[in-house]
């Protein structure tokens, strides 16, 4: 029974957090105890694809602008795009300086306001630009394992920081089996650190550092303006933190 439970929490974080085709199956609470153990496999699996991508392209010769634009598309492409939807919800919420009830009022709310989209093109712009000071496999390799950590991180603080609201994250966090996933995300997150390191512990050092003040910053920022974290700010984290170890790896490879 726990070996189908298992497989069942496999399918359904895979369905809910990518767009890879998956068995229909019912979403039952029992089944989604362990889904955000498996949450960080998709950030492999990006990352995975993301440097056969840019090997390819190093091994050929493509164009620059060809190899950095369509490495910023793959994680939208095998995700949907269902973080950047968190990212521009909390986006306005933030920049609303509203009160935190008419913050979360934002978060429910299907359209788009104007600093969503500023802020997502800020986002693409900054990323597309890190991106290219990544000018050989190794440091995109190092980069690579940004999709695991965020989602690591992302996972633990999903059963661990409190609720702001009624949701899919929630709906999630209640069903999940809390102890299970701290214990299995942690080991992952120190897997990855851990093979970081033996590839290449300046890269390691530095995206450990970079990980350290944006987790922070993401506790204290969303338990201020709306009391606890949701859907949206899980995926809100996930594109900081990947952005910020980029930015971190690009600019440590200058002067490796």
């Amino acid at each position: 029974m726990i070996v189908v439970r298992i497989i069942k929490s496999f399918i359904i974080a895979f369905s809910m957090y990518s767009k890879i085709p998956m068995p229909q199956l019912e979403w039952k609470e029992e089944d989604m105890k362990y889904v955000f153990c498996f949450f960080p496999f998709i950030g492999a699996l990006i990352g995975g694809i993301l440097v056969l991508w840019n090997y390819v392209c190093f091994r050929f010769e493509l164009p620059a602008i060809c190899r950095v634009l369509i490495s910023a598309a793959i994680p939208l492409l095998i995700t949907g795009g269902i973080h950047a939807d968190g990212f521009m919800d909390v986006s306005d919420a933030f920049r609303s300086y509203k009160s935190k009830e008419e913050k979360l009022r934002i978060l429910k709310d299907p359209h788009l306001g104007a600093f969503s989209v500023i802020m997502f093109a800020v986002y693409g712009l900054i990323f597309t630009g890190a991106f290219s000071l990544l000018k050989d496999l190794k440091t995109v390799g190092a980069f690579a394992f940004a999709f695991v950590i965020s989602r690591t991180l992302s996972s633990i603080s999903s059963v661990s920081f409190k609720s702001a609201k009624e949701g899919t994250l929630n709906t999630f966090s209640k069903s999940s089996n809390a102890w299970a996933v701290r214990i299995v995300c942690s080991l992952e997150l120190i897997a990855c650190f851990a093979v970081m390191f033996i590839l290449n512990p300046v890269y390691c050092a530095v995206a450990f550092l970079c990980t350290i003040p944006v987790f922070l910053y993401y506790y204290l920022k969303t338990k201020k303006e709306l009391g606890g974290v949701t859907g949206d700010t899980a995926g809100f984290f996930v594109l900081i933190c990947e952005e910020v170890i980029l930015i971190g790896i690009g600019i440590a490879g200058m002067f490796i």
